[in-house]
This record gives structure tokens, C-alpha cells and sequence, in this order.
């Protein structure tokens, strides 16, 4: 009572004299509660590991504070699959109170929590999931804001280069039978159809897949190359089998981003050696802040960090830069979804960052090819294409009016 009355005068003489006093740290505000929604069983936990190391170094490095305010990460494991991310999500939401949700892994579970998010009004940062049609083409909900780009951006690059500086006239493709395996290979078929390519065979194996054998033994010979649209730990399974089939090992891969990652490389051996790939990023990106963030990731965890690690760590960037813009005050929702929208990334490690007016991000695209440098394999950029929309070189009206990527769009022309 004595210390309550003692602040109470101090208060009146201060207000007297004109002069501001601190307020009590209680009154400083509540934390910042992240809600954190990854995957720990599956076939896609090894991607949901990364993620979970990207946060938690980017926390670490800023003793977990965000614009003045402390953080407290909530972690959820939603198993890849989409009706656990909803039910995840309205935990975090509901029962923990979250004010921004960081999260999920995959595509599918995006669009499984998009609605929710809407009705709920809590922000949803997405780090790795790259669903191209409902949280991007359509615009339904301002909540919705991509640290990574689409599954097609970096295809649309990929395709165009295998046709036009590559050469390759003939493809055969095969990718997980998911959202992000669909959006992948529709940029990619897309973009090397459009330059003169022809995909002439499409397979579809599903996510759970054991063994390849028997999609690898239909896969046609009479190609120039070979598309394979993977995540998790499902490309290093598709090479391994590949490459016994000496024959058709000799054609040449095409990979999207998870492929061939980073994150995957380290329990690869020669079957990945050659293999072509684009993504939003790579390790070997020559940069002093992708230099000081692979050194971060290798010195806490001995590893080399992959797309979901740097995609994770770009959305904590993100939520810096929307935090210290609105000064810490997230509970002006508006102010901070307007804020979380306005971000413009000069720095971090998978290059500058700007956001259009879906809340896709502009960026760089980096075509890797895979290749084994002091008895480790790496990922080499062989060409950076700086700011790549999620419309590529499409006018985005036409685009957007034009058939939305899926299993069966576009059309394919050419099949055998």
C-alpha cells in the first residue's frame, strides 16, 4: 500500500511539472504471441525441422523482442495434413489468443485454414507454403501475407530456361499428387510450353509414396529431360530409384525448390549430381546477409539450411519490419495487417523483398544445379533473375482472368 501511494504521488508531482514518467512495466503491454504452426510426423517433418530451426534462430538473435515488446511462440504440429492445420489453427486462435500466425508447411493447408483466418482477422504470415489460386489470384482475405512466392514462380523461370538456353524440346514429368505438386508443374509446363517445349508425359504419385519403382518404370525414354516436383524428404526417395535405371538416369532432372534442397542434399549421393532446379533460394547465394545466416544455422544446428529454413526466417523478417513500423502496437489490427502489407525487405538472405498487391512477394529467382564441391554436395546458382512476380512475363489481367494452375491446367497438347 506504502509503494502504491508513494507511485501515486510521484505521478501527481510529475503531471504538475509537465514532465512524462515511464509507465510500470506491466502497463509496457502484453507480448507478442506468435502462433508457430509446423509438422513433426509425416513425410514432410524433415521440412517442419527446418522451420522450426529458421524461427527459432531469428528469435534468438533478437532476444525475443519485435518492436519493443516481447515474443512468445506458440508451437503447434499440424501432421501435413489440412483438417489438423484447421484444427491447429483455431487453437492458437481461440484457446492461446495468438495476435499473428506464422505457418503451415504446406499448400494444402493453407488453403484449408484461409477461410478461418478471414473470419478470425488474425494475420497469417506463410513462410513456405506456395499455393498459387485461393490466397493469391482471387484476393479473399487482406490476412494473408507470402514470405515465399508461388509453386509456379520459380517453375515459370525454370521452364523458360530449359527451353530457351537449355534446349530441350521433350519433357516427361512427375510430381507429388498435392496442391504445391499441381501449382509446380503447371508453371513449368506453362513457361516450356510457351517457349517452344513439349510435355509429352505427366505422372501424379501420391504424397505417402514408399517407393518410385513403379512410376520410374513408366516414365518414357524418348525425352530430353525429366521434371520432378517434390517435397519433403519425397525427391531424395525419386533419385535414389531413378538413378538405378542407368538408362534413364541419363536424362536430365528438372527440379522445383524442394527437390533438391538444401535441407534433403545432405542424404543425397550421386543421383543427385546434375540435377537442375530453381527456388526462392540457396545456400550458396552470395550475400553478407545470406553469409551470416548459413553460419547462424551451421553453428546452432550443424547443418546447412535449406528453402524452409530461409523461407521461415524471411517471415520473422517480415513481422520485424511491419512491427517496428507500427512501433510495437499490435493491437491496432488494422494498422498492422496495413503495416505486415507495406513491407519492403532490403536485406536477409533470400534477397530483396517487396510485396504486390495480393500480398505476394516480388523477388529473385536463383537456377541451381546440384554439384559436389570439397566432397559435399551443394547447390550452385548458375543464374539470379531479380524481381519475378507470381505472373512472370504473363500480363497479370490476362492471367488472372485465364484458367487458375491445378492437375489438369493448362490443358496438355502434347501427350503420348
Amino acid at each position: 500500500m506504502r509503494r502504491q501511494a508513494g507511485l501515486l504521488v510521484s505521478l501527481f508531482l510529475a503531471a504538475l511539472a509537465g514532465v512524462a514518467v515511464p509507465a510500470p512495466a506491466a502497463a509496457q503491454g502484453a507480448p507478442l504471441k506468435i502462433g508457430f504452426l509446423t509438422v513433426r510426423t509425416g513425410p514432410l517433418a524433415s521440412g517442419g525441422k527446418q522451420m522450426e530451426q529458421g524461427i527459432e534462430l531469428f528469435l534468438k538473435e533478437r532476444g525475443n523482442m519485435l518492436g519493443g515488446r516481447k515474443v512468445e511462440l506458440i508451437i503447434a504440429d499440424t501432421g501435413g495434413q489440412p483438417a489438423q492445420a484447421k484444427s491447429k489453427t483455431q487453437e492458437l486462435i481461440e484457446r492461446e489468443h495468438v495476435n499473428v500466425v506464422i505457418g503451415p508447411l504446406a499448400t494444402f493447408e493453407a488453403l484449408a485454414i484461409d477461410d478461418y483466418i478471414a473470419a478470425a482477422k488474425v494475420p497469417l504470415i506463410t513462410p513456405t507454403s506456395a499455393a498459387q489460386n485461393d490466397l493469391a489470384q482471387k484476393k479473399k482475405s487482406e490476412y494473408v501475407i507470402h514470405a515465399a512466392g508461388t509453386a509456379a514462380q520459380p517453375m515459370h523461370v525454370l521452364g523458360q530456361y530449359a527451353a530457351k538456353k537449355l534446349g530441350v524440346k521433350r519433357m516427361a514429368m512427375i510430381a507429388d499428387d498435392f496442391a504445391y505438386g499441381h501449382e509446380g508443374a503447371a508453371g513449368f509446363q506453362k513457361a516450356f510450353e510457351d517457349n517452344g517445349g513439349k510435355v509429352v508425359q505427366k505422372l501424379w504419385s501420391p504424397l505417402n509414396t514408399p517407393e518410385y519403382g513403379v512410376y520410374v518404370g513408366q516414365l518414357k525414354t524418348n525425352v530430353d529431360g525429366i521434371y520432378a516436383g517434390f517435397a519433403g524428404i519425397n525427391g531424395a526417395r525419386f533419385l535414389r530409384v531413378y538413378q538405378d535405371y542407368t538408362a534413364k538416369g541419363k536424362t536430365p532432372v528438372f527440379g522445383n525448390p524442394t527437390a533438391v534442397d538444401e535441407g534433403v542434399l545432405k542424404n543425397m549421393g550421386d543421383e543427385a549430381l546434375g540435377v537442375w532446379s530453381a527456388s526462392w533460394y540457396s545456400a550458396g547465394i552470395d550475400t553478407p546477409d545470406n553469409h551470416k545466416f548459413v553460419a547462424g544455422i551451421e553453428k546452432a544446428y550443424n547443418v546447412t539450411p535449406g528453402f524452409y529454413t530461409a523461407g521461415t526466417y524471411t517471415a520473422g523478417l517480415v513481422l520485424e519490419a511491419a512491427m517496428e513500423a507500427i512501433k510495437g502496437r499490435f493491437e491496432d489490427k488494422a494498422g498492422f495487417v496495413k503495416a505486415l502489407h507495406s513491407v519492403s525487405l532490403k536485406t536477409g538472405p533470400m534477397g530483396p523483398i517487396r510485396f504486390d498487391e495480393f500480398g505476394k512477394p516480388v523477388m529473385s529467382i536463383y537456377i541451381r544445379k546440384v554439384e559436389r564441391k570439397n566432397g559435399q554436395l551443394i547447390n550452385t546458382t548458375v543464374e539470379t533473375v531479380p524481381n519475378v512476380t507470381q505472373f512472370f512475363t504473363y500480363e497479370p489481367k490476362a492471367f488472372m482472368s485465364g484458367p487458375q494452375y491445378s492437375r489438369d491446367q493448362p490443358a496438355s497438347r502434347y501427350l503420348e
